[in-house]
Parts: structure tokens; C-alpha cells; sequence
């Protein structure tokens, strides 16, 4: 253990290797609040980044620490509770499930199912909430969407298991990322745009 480029002199504290472990978690959302993700990003110290686009969802990407992932996580989550009471006319109809959509490399979706979806219903069963993984992979990508609904507490439990999950088994292959504006759909209306404006070719 005593190697001479080992952690002593280095400043490597167990801390400071904990820390080091760089988790990327990315989510599909629904519109773009600035001043709820710049209040994010300072209180949690992760670095949150939206992608631009026209369309209404869009990939929020939270990286950092694991701790302040979660934080994040926890902060989105309990923020997202608090915009669905507020549209509930003040009733207090007992707490609204939340929703969280993450977005994950379809390789690592076999090691989250489990074997005969063991994994997957173990999840479920020891944090009370609710975890779907698509059947097919989001346009243009080698990514699924993973869709976790609860109560905040526990869907921050659920992202944390998947969270470990996804550490243990890192992706195979070469990852295509989802971008929400790419779908087919916008593709071909754009091509028919262009067709629409021939007399400017050439």
C-alpha cells in the first residue's frame, strides 16, 4: 500500500477521493427558470446546464459530487412540489405525486431492470415510488427515458439507488445523447420548409 505515488503527501484525504467521483445525471423538463436554477446551482454547488432550444422540454444536466447531484436533485424536486400546489388553488388535497424524468444510456438500463426486473422492483419496494423504464430508446439516441413519480423524500431516495446503480455499471458503447429539438418530426418539417422555398435554390 506504501507505493511511493500513493495518497500520502498528496493531499488526498478519503474526503477529498470521495468528492472526486463525478456523477452526471440528465433529466427532460419542462421549461426554462432561470432564477429557480441559478438559486439551484449556488445552494447545492453543482453545475446545472439547460439546452437551448425552441421546443418545450429540454435536457437539464446536473453534474458535481454525488452529494450535490442530490442536493440538486432534492431542491428540483421539492420545487417542482411546490409549483403543483400552488396550481391546486391552495386545497390541501394531500401531497401531489411529483414527476422526474431521467435520461440514461439504454446499456445501463439492463443493469437498473435486473435480472427478471428484480432490480427495478427491489427499488420500488424500499423507497415507495414509482420507477418506469421506456421500452424504446427517445429519437435520434442510445438513450431511455426513466420516469420516477413520489413524494419529493422519496424520489430523491429512488434518483440516489439508480444513481448507484449507474456508478456500479458504467455505459457500453458510444452514447448518443437525446437533444428534444432533434426529433424526426422537426426534421422533416424543416426539410418541407425548405422545399416550400424552391425559387431561392440555385
Amino acid at each position: 500500500m506504501a507505493s511511493p505515488d500513493g495518497a500520502s503527501g498528496m493531499g488526498g484525504s478519503p474526503e477529498e477521493t470521495e468528492l472526486s467521483i463525478t456523477l452526471t445525471l440528465r433529466m427532460l423538463m419542462h421549461g426554462k427558470k432561470g432564477e429557480t436554477v441559478k438559486r439551484i446551482r449556488e445552494q447545492s454547488s453543482a453545475r446545472i446546464t439547460i439546452s437551448e432550444g425552441s421546443c418545450p422540454e429540454r435536457i437539464t444536466t446536473i453534474t458535481g459530487s454525488t452529494d450535490a447531484v442530490f442536493r440538486a436533485v432534492s431542491m428540483i424536486a421539492f420545487k417542482l412540489e411546490e409549483d403543483l400546489g400552488a396550481g391546486s388553488d391552495g386545497a390541501a388535497v394531500g401531497r401531489a405525486p411529483v414527476t422526474l424524468r431521467l435520461v440514461i444510456p439504454a446499456s445501463q438500463c439492463g443493469s437498473l431492470i435486473g435480472k427478471a426486473g428484480a432490480k427495478i422492483r427491489e427499488i420500488r419496494e424500499s423507497t415507495g415510488a414509482q420507477v418506469q423504464v421506456a421500452g424504446d430508446l427517445l429519437p435520434n439516441s442510445t438513450e431511455r427515458a426513466v420516469t420516477v413519480s413520489g413524494v419529493p423524500d422519496t424520489i430523491i431516495q429512488c434518483v440516489r439507488q439508480i444513481c448507484a446503480v449507474i456508478l456500479e455499471s458504467p455505459p457500453k458503447g458510444a452514447t448518443i445523447p437525446y437533444h428534444p429539438g432533434l426529433s424526426l418530426g422537426t426534421i422533416l418539417l424543416s426539410a418541407n420548409q425548405v422545399r416550400g422555398r424552391s425559387p431561392l435554390r440555385g
